[in-house]
């Protein structure tokens, strides 16, 4: 029975068997390739096997085999990488729920992807992991490749659950306590860390990975020869840039064991962080270097600390700042200090920073804030200091070596202990000085006072009895000058001044304008006897010497003198020659006269006296009869001279000689053209007068009226009210009545606006108004005066017209005038004023070629002042400058450099700079721009100006610090020129914007 059974089975098998026999072939087929397609993929052959499983999976109708396939097919996109790979695989899991493999391909996905180091895209594939159906070995390697993919996707926290899973793993343990320790250690728990380090039992993981870290954490815990040995073992065995950082760690390490000079080689060998250095790489480094007493290499690496603004970098600019003075770097100390004096993280640190940046603002100038000003905020935050005494000294000389006699004046009147009474004498002597040279002599001469009223010092009041008498003397107080000078004289100091040379030549002038000319002659005299070389003042005294014997009718030795100076062929020997032809007619030397007068004519050609010459010569003919001789000098003097006030006269004298050689019709003639020509002159007047006389004389009474009527002149019926209105305002003017002259002028030009004497009056009214300083009174009556055409106000008149209006700048108005002024003034003085302010004008129009040649001509004078031949190479100087003729510019500075002062100076100072900075001779710009800061710091625009010159100078010697110090100093301080500030932004910019490429601390765009 058993038999048979069993016989009955196979039979249903093998019918069973033949009944699927069509499809089991076909499923034979499809495991054929299935095993085929699996074959290739696990050779790795992920395209071939892709292609035979998408076959096989749209093939089979055996489910099992159709899952598989879409598995194995998701998987080799994914090894492929190919777009939506992710998409196949989430597909296979959706469409084959319940598949063997389901969680298998999660875990072999994210696997994949962690071998593979994407590990975002692993954890991915993790989250979606059934941990509860997978094998101990699968869940070891889910917890160690899950917590790295997190620890390298600095998630530490997450990935910390994750490895503590696995730290007793035999396979995974010893990389687990490693990374735990390593997370603890980035987390600064240097204990936890130890403790996981020391877990491990992995030799080779030991000895690669571990030394450098217990290196570090030895450092960081303060264990730092724990850490330079432990450094020093790992260094052989360390990759480039562990290497460098191991470096870092042995020389931060000496550097805290104080060991200096072991600490430089190491840090030396440190490369930064990607290539970079922070600012407190390079104070380590640059510390080192100050401790070793190396200043120079100590400045190299403090001086790329940028933009610093921490205890470090305060500590670091204060020994940078001692290094450059070690050095003799003021000026580089100074800024050094300053930075450090502005930080409040170490309050004794920024205390003798500040006292240190005070002292050098005070010994070699300060460009950013007025040394006064530093003194004093010193005083203010530090009033217990026992340096205060010291500062406060440093204070009043402060304003005295700035000049700023002024702000010191006022301090001291404040503070009346900050200094003794010597010292305020010597600062109001020098702030007189100071008012005196401003041309403000009536407050000058009262500071004097207060000098002379403190007055302890016998040399410095010797010096202001001196200066208040020059004082006096230019607001016309001679007697009271006269009283300082012989103050000055008996004061036994006096010879030791350096006014000293000049007493007896200024007391002349004092006695000279005092007519007390037998004085002056003595004075005089004395000064050419010990003049001590100054050429032009002992010209100037021999001809004043000659005067004061001249108009004591001492003619011989007027002679005498006036032969002197002739012999001294100087630029006033012409005035010398016709002074000594004049003294000829006053001894009865006539013939003497006449020949010295017509040896002046020819030797002098272009003397500004030769029209005089020719005057007094005809006069001189005319007097020794010969007459036509006379005639023909006139004329050649009203041919030659047409511009000139002696014309009119001239042509008056010869009227007068035809009408006293009864030559009446010849008389009338010239009276005509002298009335013609020159109306409203005191001639023109005396013409119509003695023409009256002659028309009398001839019957032709009714003609002489018909003539006067034309005259707008000539108001013939009140000639007794005219002269009485205007002798009654002359007298309140005579008598300096002031107020009440003007009133009489006034009324004078309004009664009688033509009068015999309006010229006079306009101008006596016009200089009253003038000195009481209403200009805008005065100009009316000057163009009124310098209108009427020659006259012998009309040269001053006009020199005044064109100085009020240079007074407001109004040059487009004032050209025409100087230009004027220029064609037709006499007086030297007033032809180089004319000059000197159409060269200011002409640049104010931007005319530079006309500039220029002003310029030249203002200097082709060799009597000029210091003053105006300055501001000649200044006209030239900009013009040069605006027109990109720089060399030009450099030597016409150059030449202002030489000899001029306050803000002229502080120019000049500041384009020497940037001549010599464009030359590249740095250090010498340098110099130039520390000059600017200390001798002209009020003058802010130059000094703001010198300071970026100064930054691109350091900048190009390798001193970043200095170099964005100041244009960062120059961007918060001078607000006020937006032009700089704009310009130091800038150079900031491109400094910042390169030192950023080697220093990980510097924000390029932190300005």
């Amino acid at each position: 029975m058993l038999r048979k059974k069993t016989a009955v089975i196979l039979c249903f098998v093998g019918s069973l068997f033949y009944v699927n026999a069509q499809e089991s072939e076909i499923y034979t087929f499809d495991q054929k390739d299935y095993q085929e397609a699996l074959a290739l993929y696990n050779n790795k052959q992920y395209q071939a096997a892709q292609t035979i499983f998408e076959r096989v999976k749209n093939n089979t109708r055996d489910e099992e085999t159709q899952a598989n396939s879409a598995y194995y097919a998701a998987t080799a996109a994914i090894r492929l990488n190919q777009l939506g790979a992710d998409r196949l695989m989430e597909d296979f899991v959706e469409k084959y729920p319940t598949s063997t493999k389901r969680n298998s391909a999660y875990l072999d996905v994210a696997d994949y992807y962690f071998a593979t180091g994407k590990y975002p895209y692993a954890l991915k594939w993790y989250a979606k992991v059934d941990q509860s159906s997978m094998s101990r070995k699968d869940k070891e390697r889910f917890n160690f490749n899950n917590g790295y993919a997190l620890f390298s996707s600095n998630k530490p926290k997450e990935a910390e659950r994750y490895l503590n899973q696995v730290t007793t793993s035999p396979t995974y343990g010893s990389q687990a306590k490693y990374y735990l320790g390593y997370i603890a250690y980035q987390q600064d728990d240097y204990a936890q860390a130890n403790q996981r380090f020391d877990q491990i039992t992995d030799q080779e993981l030991l000895e690669e990975k571990l030394s450098y870290y217990q290196a570090d954490m030895n450092f960081k815990l303060g264990k730092f020869e724990e850490a330079i040995a432990l450094a020093k073992k790992q260094l052989p065995k360390s990759d480039r840039n562990e290497v460098s950082e191991l470096n870092k760690i042995i020389g931060e390490s000496y550097f805290n064991l104080k060991q200096y000079a072991n600490a430089i080689p190491y840090l030396t060998e440190y490369k930064g962080k990607r290539g970079k250095w922070s600012n407190t790489d390079y104070y380590l480094l640059g510390y080192s270097y100050y401790m070793q007493g190396d200043y120079a290499n100590g400045i190299q690496q403090f001086n790329k600390i940028i933009d610093g603004n921490n205890d470090v970098s305060q500590n670091a600019y204060y020994h940078l700042a001692e290094c450059y003075l070690k050095l003799d770097k003021k000026q580089e100390a100074l800024n050094a200090f300053r930075n450090a004096s502005q930080m409040d993280f170490n309050p004794e640190i920024q205390k003798d920073a500040y006292l240190n940046y005070a002292r050098l603002s005070y010994e070699i100038g300060n460009a950013y804030e007025p040394v006064p000003k530093v003194l004093t905020n010193y005083l203010e935050k530090y009033p217990n200091d026992p340096n205060k005494s010291e500062m406060q000294e440093l204070l009043v000389d402060s304003y005295i070596t700035s000049k700023n006699f002024a702000g010191a004046m006022e301090l001291l009147e404040k503070n009346k202990n900050f200094a003794s009474k010597t010292t305020y004498q010597k600062v109001a002597f020098y702030r007189g000085v100071e008012l005196f040279l401003e041309g403000n002599y009536e407050e000058a001469s009262g500071v004097f006072k207060k000098s002379l009223d403190n007055a302890e010092d016998q040399y410095f009041k010797a010096r202001s009895s001196y200066w208040k008498a020059e004082s006096d003397y230019n607001m016309n107080r001679f007697d009271d000058a006269l009283t300082g000078y012989l103050q000055f004289k008996s004061n036994p100091s006096a010879r030791a001044t350096p006014e000293f040379k000049d007493l007896n030549y200024n007391l002349a002038y004092t006695y000279f304008k005092l007519r007390n000319y037998n004085n002056a002659i003595t004075a005089f005299s004395g000064y050419v006897e010990t003049n001590n070389g100054d050429s032009e003042k002992l010209n100037d005294a021999y001809l004043r010497l000659g005067d004061s014997y001249f108009v004591s009718s001492k003619y011989w030795p007027a002679i005498e003198t006036y032969n002197k100076a002739i012999a001294r062929n100087s630029p006033s020997s012409d005035y010398a020659a016709y002074q000594k032809a004049l003294s000829y007619g006053f001894v009865d030397r006539s013939a003497t006269k006449i020949e010295e007068l017509s040896n002046f004519v020819s030797r002098y050609p272009n003397s500004t006296l030769k029209d005089d010459a020719l005057f007094e010569l005809a006069n001189s003919y005319v007097r020794a009869n010969n007459t036509e001789r006379g005639l023909q000098l006139y004329d050649q003097l009203t041919m030659d001279y047409k511009g000139s006030s002696l014309v009119p006269q001239a042509m008056l004298r010869q009227g007068l000689v035809h009408y006293n050689a009864n030559r009446n019709e010849q008389a009338l003639a010239k009276f005509k053209t002298v009335v013609r020509d020159h109306p409203n002159t005191q001639e023109a007047l005396q013409a119509v007068t003695t023409a009256k006389l002659i028309y009398v004389d001839l019957g032709r009474v009714n003609e002489y009226a018909q003539w006067v009527k034309g005259l707008d002149f000539v108001e013939v019926t009140d000639t007794e009210l005219d002269n009485a209105t205007f002798e009654s305002a002359d007298k309140q003017y005579i008598e300096g009545n002031q107020d009440a002259a003007i009133r009489g002028y006034e009324a004078y030009i309004k009664q009688f606006p033509n009068g015999l004497n309006a010229l006079k009056a306009n101008f006596n009214l016009a200089q009253l108004y003038f000195g009481k300083g209403q200009k805008d009174k005065a100009l009316p009556y000057f163009k009124n005066v310098a209108g009427k055409g020659t006259n012998e106000y009309a040269e001053q008149a006009l020199t005044r017209v064109c100085e009020i209006y240079v007074s407001k700048n109004d040059y487009v108005t004032a050209i025409p005038f100087l230009e004027e002024l220029e064609a037709k003034a006499e007086i030297q003085q007033n032809i180089t004023f004319a000059q000197s302010n159409l060269m200011k004008g002409y640049y104010e129009r931007s005319d530079y070629a006309k500039t220029i040649q002003y310029a030249t001509k203002v200097l082709s004078n060799s009597n000029i002042d210091n003053r105006i031949k300055s501001d000649a190479q200044i006209m030239i100087a900009r013009s040069a400058i605006k027109t990109n003729d720089e060399n030009r510019a450099e030597k016409a500075y150059g030449e202002v450099l030489k000899i001029a002062t306050g803000e002229l100076a502080a120019e000049a100072l500041y384009y020497d700079a940037y001549f010599k900075n464009k030359s590249q001779n740095y250090e010498a710009s340098n110099t130039s721009v520390q000059k600017l800061a200390k001798d002209y710091a009020g003058y802010k625009e130059w000094s703001a100006k010198g300071l970026i010159i100064m930054a691109k100078n350091f900048y190009a010697l390798g001193d970043a610090f200095q170099a964005t110090y100041i244009l960062d100093s120059v961007i918060a301080n001078f607000g006020d020129y937006p032009e700089i500030v704009a310009q130091a932004k800038q150079e900031s910019s491109i400094i910042k914007a390169k030192e950023a490429q080697s220093n990980s601390s510097i924000n390029p765009e932190g300005n």
